[in-house]
């Protein structure tokens, strides 16, 4: 079994998956999008469809716009493990609710024989701890709120970017540290 282990680095993986739904137990993958950002730009993409090997419910397609034809043709996720390990290998791994993200990626990367550990940052968490005059707090909403476009929304690639932009703003009116602070270790 292969180990990818993270240091602490300045870059950050910034990523959001779409799935046919559940949580990682239940749920697969059936695309991926990550930005690697170094702090200040993205330096570096990825983006893949993922065949789930099964049906994606009718209610996931309308939500996201991904069919079953879509992803027939797309590699399966054992296929692409190896690429997205290697692309996630270094940086810390960021998500607008990190926890399902997170579970999602580590759970597929170990079918596929490859162990994963990496530090983890919530950007769901750090914006209710830093805009806290604001209820909502999903991405949609806290980018409407921020003004924040987001394009393609609920395709892992729009999710992704959005969230890029949404870090942008929490790393300018992050004054004290926080983002430091709430970086969960390996």
């Amino acid at each position: 079994m292969c180990t990818f282990a993270h240091e602490m680095s300045k870059f950050y993986s910034i990523i959001d998956i779409e799935a046919t739904g559940g949580n990682s137990k239940i749920g697969k993958i059936t695309e991926v999008a990550i930005y690697l950002y170094d702090g200040e730009k993205i330096v570096k993409e990825y983006n893949t469809l993922v065949n789930p090997e099964r049906h994606i419910p009718s209610y996931v397609q309308r939500l996201t716009g991904i069919t079953d034809k879509m992803v027939s043709t797309a590699p399966v996720f054992a296929d692409v493990a190896d690429d997205i390990a290697s692309f996630l290998n270094g940086s810390c791994f960021v998500a607008h609710n990190v926890k399902s993200d997170y579970s999602f990626i580590k759970d597929e990367l170990f079918k596929a024989g490859v162990e994963y550990h990496s530090e983890r940052l919530c950007t769901l968490e750090l914006a209710k701890t830093l805009i806290p005059e604001t209820s909502h707090h999903g991405l949609g909403k806290i980018c409407k709120y921020l003004e924040i476009e987001v394009p393609n929304r609920h395709r892992a690639s729009g999710d992704a970017l959005a969230t890029v932009k949404l870090f942008q703003h929490l790393q300018e009116i992050d004054t004290t540290g926080k983002i430091e602070k709430l970086i969960r270790k390996a």
